[in-house]
């Protein structure tokens, strides 16, 4: 009996000792994150934009594409003298000539020609200024704008000799119409002349309007031929062949 005592005294463990620390830990709210995952995120380094070559467009994506595109656009476009020719020549004489024609009886071919010279000077404006011949390179732009300055310049140079010859007296308003369109003409040759800057020192690209599929298949057949192979000419034998001449010799 003592025995059995002792036994459960000594079984029971003590009132004031402290119950042994479970092994799972509280995971962490999310208001307070764990200090390793802030450091992480201090120690992360800022993304540095890429240095871009100012003559070129580089690899810039997005907005800084486009106005990397409309600031070197306007830039050609002013500097070279193609805005300020084609200003004096809208505005500065075709619609003067519309203001004179005004009050006066003129043959609709003229104000036709007039308007249609206004319109396509006005198109040829907004393309360059708001840089949309760099978003459509399949046209090729400064031809078309030579193009378009020959034609007007013969355009307006026919309408001031069919407004001379369509009337025998002319008011001073219908003459000095008759004079700005003069003056639009001239400034569309000047345009041709300031073209020509767009010409020099460039070669013609090949392999332009071929299709990217196409276009790598056609590099990848210059690189497997050799630079010193030439092609056979005709009338010569290959090594180890015959002409038909040397053919014909053989039969007989």
């Amino acid at each position: 009996m003592p025995d059995k005592g002792k036994k459960g005294k000594a079984g029971a463990a003590p009132a004031g000792a402290k119950p042994a620390p479970s092994a799972v830990k509280p995971a962490p709210s999310a208001e307070h994150p764990p200090l390793d995952a802030q450091h992480q995120e201090k120690e992360k380094p800022e993304k540095i934009k890429s240095e871009q070559p100012k003559d070129e467009v580089g690899t810039r994506k997005g907005c800084r594409r486009y106005r990397w595109q409309l600031m070197d656009s306007n830039k050609e476009f002013w500097y070279m003298g193609h805005a300020e020719v084609k200003i004096l020549s809208l505005q500065g004489c075709l619609v003067a000539a519309m203001i004179m024609l005004t009050g006066t009886a003129v043959h609709p071919l003229l104000t036709l020609i007039i308007t249609m010279e206004m319109s396509i000077f006005t198109f040829f404006f907004i393309i360059y200024t708001f840089a949309v011949q760099r978003y459509m390179p399949f046209i090729l732009w400064p031809i078309s704008d030579l193009l378009n300055d020959l034609f007007s310049t013969f355009f307006l140079v026919g309408a001031v000799v069919f407004a001379v010859k369509s009337r025998q007296t002319m008011p001073m308003n219908y003459f000095i119409a008759v004079i700005l369109i003069g003056l639009a003409g001239f400034f569309a040759l000047i345009d041709i002349c300031l073209q020509r800057k767009h010409f020099r020192g460039k070669r013609i690209k090949r392999n332009v309007l071929v299709p990217p599929e196409k276009r790598g298949k056609v590099k990848e057949e210059e690189v497997e031929k050799p630079k010193g192979e030439k092609p056979p000419e005709a009338g010569k034998p290959k090594e180890g062949g015959k002409t038909k001449m040397d053919k014909k010799g053989d039969k007989k």
